[in-house]
């Protein structure tokens, strides 16, 4: 963690926003995601503020597999970046994620999409997410959650309505 910037490791001064992005196709795939918002929700210094709808999604690169339910929440943290990412990391284990094939399907997949303005290109800790403004998966539910939501200050909705895989998205009705 030595050779990580002072930016992804110190806590923030006053608490920080984040966006997270979760993603499921494998297991009770629902209820994996239910439990990964309700693990942020009960972490220390880690405020839901946003939560997105599920969205139905196919799979982009990696071997073929099942399509995905992803969902984005926003979050203010006292965190830093860096401690953020592994407590994602750590919801992914207790979700019994296997890393074997990139892109490949899982039980959890928690990334840190942008954080509080942080640029970072370190290996570890890339910042805002390299691919996500090519991604409708992450894209559209995050703009379903904060409608004027910005990515290197472009919008996020008309990034989403460009991405590649836009048409691949379908908001998840909830059951009653």
């Amino acid at each position: 963690m030595q050779d990580l910037d002072a930016q992804l490791v110190d806590p923030p001064a006053k608490p920080a926003q984040a966006v997270i992005a979760l993603g499921s196709n494998l297991g009770q795939s629902r209820r994996i995601l239910h439990d990964a918002v309700e693990g942020f929700r009960q972490a220390d210094n880690i405020w839901v503020t946003a939560v997105s709808p599920l969205a139905k999604t196919a799979p982009v690169g990696g071997p073929e597999q099942p399509d995905f339910l992803n969902q984005v929440l926003i979050i203010q943290t006292r965190l830093s970046a860096h401690a953020l990412l592994e407590f994602g990391q750590a919801l992914e284990q207790a979700a019994q994620r296997v890393r074997t094939v990139r892109w490949g399907p899982r039980t959890l997949d928690v990334d840190l999409i942008a954080y509080e303005g942080v640029t970072s290109n370190h290996p570890v800790l890339t910042l805002p997410h390299p691919r996500a403004h090519q991604r409708a998966f992450v894209l559209i539910p995050w703009s379903w959650a904060d409608p004027d939501a910005t990515l290197a200050g472009q919008s996020v909705a008309k990034l989403a309505a460009q991405a590649d895989d836009a048409d691949t998205v379908q908001r998840v009705q909830e059951s009653p």
